[in-house]
């Protein structure tokens, strides 16, 4: 079961709402999303039940798609309620199918290095969970670490080799806190990774936590399927307490046990994380992109747009996109938060997405913007197309820089092939299309009084999206 309902705020500005850090390539080519689909692509685990937000469904189709891995289904959270109902939403669809599986629950944004561990702990968890345990991963801790949770590690369970008691959860301490746990030996990272039975996990929320178990059961049993999709009722979903797995029912369970396991293991829960996973130089700097350094120790900096250039400072993180430039002491990266949330309360769209958009068919990208103009790069997939659609504030002028574009305009449909153009006046009817087989590039300039993506009529649409969606 791969959860990815996150939004990464604290690996802001590469991380947004609209596309947040699980989608990214943070520590590979791959995303993480992607990473973690290929931890559970062998033979030993069933075909993977994907659970994530509706806004990004068509983010995470996608990239099974592209992971080549089909799953078992794709179910979307219309809010978010963390990660005691999408557990329980997760079981009940298990159960529908007459199954009751052991559910291996994964947070799709982590990082593991050592799979081969990951696979032989989830070996000791599966003999413990058909024992009738609700399994934890305890993770081996390296350093005093403040920006996770810990487990107290209890003995090793009667008949169960490398299987231990869970004696405790603690939450986030303070750096002495976290430095005599470590020097103590029997405490681990929680990882926010768990193993158990469908049946005993819903049997336990329904003792600890029964109103959850009954919104979710009716937000299951009102869902309806949409494309690809299996979505949850709104209502009924909205009703569940936001509550993590750990705090509704493995702090209070009287059957919790504790794989310990060093596996290579990081959340990723800030740019300070990044810079620990990294490949580091003779001055302990980590880079990525176009980064010139000078007199610069021990800091990360990154460069996803243009050339970034850095000297006279030390543990600093200096991460730069192409709308946006983030500038920290490494010690504070955990304090980024509190800048997207400001940034939330102020409205700036920066909080949520990049320049480049990501749509179900391809991408807009914003290039200039002015007093009642705007110029943007989309790019059209093989094969998809645009909604049938109309604006009444503003017309467009399309020309296409790559591939053959398919045009509606009004009463008529034609082909417009590199280096051609046409014009769409507001208030026609109009669609763009790629019937070719690379992806179509155009510079679309749009002119008029408002430019906003809430000004669009939809006639038909092949994503079931609604006109909010724009």
């Amino acid at each position: 079961m791969i959860l990815s309902g996150g939004s990464g705020t604290r690996l802001w500005p590469l991380s947004r709402a609209g596309y947040p850090k699980q989608f990214l390539p943070l520590a590979s080519d791959r995303s993480l999303f992607q990473e973690a689909l290929t931890r559970v692509s062998t033979g030993a685990f069933a075909p993977p039940l994907v659970i994530c937000s509706d806004e990004h469904r068509f983010l995470a189709a996608e990239q099974l798609r592209l992971a080549d891995m089909r799953p078992a289904d794709i179910l979307l959270e219309p809010v978010g309620r963390n990660t005691a109902p999408a557990a329980a939403v997760a079981a009940l669809h298990l159960l529908e199918q007459g199954d009751d599986a052991l559910m291996l629950v994964m947070p799709s944004d982590h990082v593991v290095r050592d799979t081969a561990a990951f696979h032989a702990a989830v070996d000791l968890g599966r003999v413990a969970a058909l024992a009738g345990h609700m399994v934890t991963f305890g993770i081996t801790p390296d350093h005093p670490e403040t920006g996770y949770g810990y487990l107290q590690v209890g003995p090793t369970l009667d008949g169960l080799v490398g299987v231990r008691a869970l004696a405790r959860f603690v939450e986030k301490p303070d750096r002495e806190t976290a430095a005599a746990y470590v020097a103590d030996g029997s405490y681990a990272w929680n990882s926010g990774l768990f193993l158990f039975p469908a049946r005993l996990y819903l049997d336990e929320l329904t003792r600890l936590a029964p109103e959850t178990v009954a919104a979710c059961r009716e937000a299951v049993a009102r869902s309806a399927r949409d494309l690809t999709f299996r979505r949850l009722d709104a209502a009924a979903f909205a009703a569940a307490p936001a509550q993590s797995i750990d705090y509704a029912v493995m702090e209070h369970t009287r059957c919790g046990a504790v794989v310990p396991v060093d596996m290579g293991w990081s959340d990723l829960g800030a740019w300070s994380s990044l810079w620990d996973l990294g490949a580091k130089d003779a001055a302990g700097n980590v880079t990525h992109g176009e980064v010139v350094l000078n007199r610069t120790r021990n800091s990360y900096v990154r460069a996803d747009s243009g050339l970034v250039a850095v000297t006279g400072v030390d543990d600093l993180v200096v991460v730069a996109t192409d709308d946006a430039v983030l500038v920290a002491g490494r010690d504070a990266a955990q304090d980024v938060k509190a800048l997207v949330e400001r940034f939330k309360t102020e409205g700036r769209e920066e909080y949520s997405r990049h320049t480049t958009v990501h749509r179900p068919w391809g991408s807009y990208r914003g290039i200039d913007k002015g007093d009642r103009y705007q110029v943007k790069r989309i790019v059209v997939q093989p094969g998809e197309r645009l909604s049938l659609q109309m604006h009444y504030h503003r017309a467009e002028h399309w020309v296409v820089v790559h591939g053959t574009a398919r045009v509606t305009r009004g009463g008529e449909t034609f082909l417009l092939g590199e280096n051609q153009s046409t014009y769409i006046p507001a208030g026609e009817v109009h669609r763009l299309e790629n019937p070719g087989k690379v992806p179509v590039h155009l510079i679309e300039v749009q002119s008029g009084a408002y430019l906003a993506e809430d000004d669009i009529v939809r006639f038909d649409d092949g994503y079931g999206r609604s006109d909010s969606e724009a």
